[in-house]
């Protein structure tokens, strides 16, 4: 979850400033907040930074375009518009806004096949409309303050999601590499068909997109944050132009327009507008989760915060201006932000230099591509993607949690079966179910004594402990509201029953329930009820307030004894074994015995 503060006029970078809260339309324009403090050095960097991002963003973007089964111009023109709209009311100083893969991957079936029929022009006016709805959903969120709820998909999600887009995007891909024709609808029928089409694979393909892969990988590994695909991409150009390989049938990118895109708002016809509707709110949401968390990584780094909520409007703005110039929904990445942050981006300037860079060179260098691979771009593709299948991430979650890893591999295998964009609904819903189960089946802590101390600890993570003779005391680690409240009970119970000795008095200890409802405080009536029926006390412990408060109204001080908040477990522990060895009396704590 992205942590959500107000905006600063900190300058960036600058970690020993306290925050300082703004208000009003400074707040909705960041760069009022970060320009006053601008410095001359670091222009320079900006600048670089900004070229350097160009360099990266037109090769990648053409590869994405492409994938999302658009004109290849189109990714191009979402780094041109989004970057620049970003830069003016986003609140990150590094992240870089263009087309992404897995948002490329989900237009794809929509614009190519379900909607447009196949139709390029259609294809291209239903894009900006998915990205114009993006616009309209992600400034309603802001309008809205709704930066939270829209925080459904949980990193553990996000990480399987992740996983099967990369194999999904890969199998797209992997056809171009063996030059070959592929199909199928999703990821195993994909396999089945490039297995079916080897035999006829183009070797010259083959081996062109190859030594492009390995290129790319070395790149990669011994220039990191350089522009490498460009590189590539320049090298396959004038290879493909001096050699007779395109006699061997590599398929190539062909004519771009040349010059800046037109302004035009993309078609409004209610009945277009409701078919894109999911597929842009599945659009924002994978671009809002993926944006705030690369975000926040770059933020940490330098000590720079983010608001979550600008971020909404931020993407809204990006996406606006990306619909206006026959662009696709784009989203913040990480990939091509660390980018941006490694060449020395100091503020969203940057983005500003790269719009200018991209401007630049389709006015002048559009026609030069004409001869680029389509098999490079496919390997510029698999390269970006293989960062989204985390195989160390996927160890550590195994180790850590079986139950998170199998809810990450529900995603995974949704992806995988459904296709991406069920697959991120799938995950949206598999993320609130997983909070709901967790919500509703809460853990319930069974304390023990801690060796040599007054504390006590979870038994179950603590198998040291030294039991509570006579004595029984349960944690619910959350609030006990009306659909827990059962669940609550009948562990306890049954934890009453299946006790291996006689149980004299329950202890119900509250530090971990901020609050509780009326459903939860009815519950422990009847539970203590229930307890005395069978010869056996119940207190409550360490109640907050807003549970004392509760508690008192339903009058159950009366019946549990005084629920002062200086009342811990272990006070009633103490007591209960004064009475126990006859040091205090001669019956069980507190009412209800």
């Amino acid at each position: 979850m992205p942590h959500i503060i107000e905006k600063t006029a900190t300058a960036p970078g600058d970690a020993s400033m306290p925050p300082a809260p703004v208000s009003g339309w400074r707040a909705a324009f960041p760069p009022a907040q970060w320009l006053p403090g601008y410095r001359g050095a670091w222009l320079p960097r900006d600048a670089v930074a900004g070229i350097t991002l160009a360099a990266y963003a037109i090769p990648v973007s053409l590869a994405y375009a492409l994938l999302a089964g658009l004109p290849p111009q189109c990714g191009v023109y979402g780094y041109l518009a989004g970057g620049l709209f970003y830069a003016l009311f986003g609140s990150s100083r590094q992240l870089a806004i263009g087309p992404t893969s897995a948002i490329s991957i989900l237009i794809a079936p929509t614009m190519t096949a379900a909607l447009a029929g196949g139709d390029t022009a259609r294809a291209m006016d239903l894009a900006a409309l998915t990205a114009l709805v993006m616009a309209g959903l992600s400034m309603l969120a802001w309008l809205l303050r709704l930066s939270s709820l829209m925080n459904f998909v949980s990193e553990t999600i996000l990480l399987g999601f992740k996983a099967g887009a990369a194999l999904t995007i890969a199998m797209t891909q992997l056809p171009k590499l063996f030059g070959v024709k592929g199909g199928g609808e999703h990821f195993f029928e994909r396999v089945a068909v490039l297995v079916g089409q080897l035999p006829g694979t183009n070797a010259a393909v083959l081996g062109f997109g190859l030594a492009s892969l390995a290129l790319l990988l070395a790149g990669e590994k011994l220039l990191p944050g350089r522009p490498v695909a460009l590189a590539v991409v320049v090298l396959s150009i004038v290879v493909l132009s001096v050699t007779p390989l395109a006699a061997l049938g590599l398929p190539v990118l062909g004519e771009l327009p040349t010059g800046l895109p037109g302004i035009r708002a993309p078609s409004l016809r209610l009945h277009d507008v409701d078919d894109v509707l999911p597929l842009a709110f599945a659009c924002l949401l994978l671009a809002y989760v993926e944006g705030v968390s690369a975000a926040r990584t770059l933020a940490e780094r330098h000590g720079n915060v983010i608001d979550a909520r600008q971020e909404l409007l931020g993407l809204g703005a990006a996406n606006l201006a990306v619909a206006f110039v026959q662009g696709y929904p784009v989203a913040g990445g990480l990939s091509q932000s660390s980018v941006n942050d490694k060449a020395g981006a100091k503020t969203p300037l940057a983005l500003v230099f790269a719009s200018i860079a991209i401007a630049l060179c389709l006015a002048y260098l559009a026609p030069l591509l004409r001869n680029l691979p389509n098999v490079v771009l496919a390997t510029i593709v698999l390269v970006a993607v293989k960062g989204l299948f985390d195989i160390p991430q996927l160890r550590a979650l195994w180790n850590a949690s079986r139950y998170e890893f199998g809810v990450a591999m529900i995603a995974f295998g949704g992806v995988l079966v459904l296709g991406i964009l069920k697959g991120v609904m799938l995950a949206a819903v598999a993320s609130l179910l997983l909070l709901i189960r967790r919500v509703a089946q809460p853990h319930i802590a069974f304390l023990g004594r801690i060796p040599g101390t007054r504390s006590l600890s979870d038994s179950r993570h603590s198998p040291d402990n030294e039991p509570l003779h006579g004595a029984l005391v349960f944690r619910v680690e959350a609030a006990i509201l009306y659909f827990n409240a059962e669940h609550v009970q009948e562990v306890v119970l049954a934890k009453v029953r299946t006790a291996t000795q006689p149980i004299q008095l329950v202890v119900c200890d509250l530090s971990t329930s901020a609050t509780i409802d009326l459903a939860g405080a009815r519950m422990l009536a009847r539970l203590q009820a229930q307890l005395q029926a069978a010869g056996i006390a119940m207190r409550i412990a360490s109640a907050h307030a807003l549970a004392r408060h509760i508690l008192r109204g339903e009058g159950l001080e009366e019946r549990f004894g005084d629920l002062g908040r200086r009342m811990t477990s272990i006070d009633v522990l103490d007591e209960f074994e004064g009475i126990a060895t006859g040091t205090m009396g001669s019956h069980p704590p507190g009412p209800g015995r």
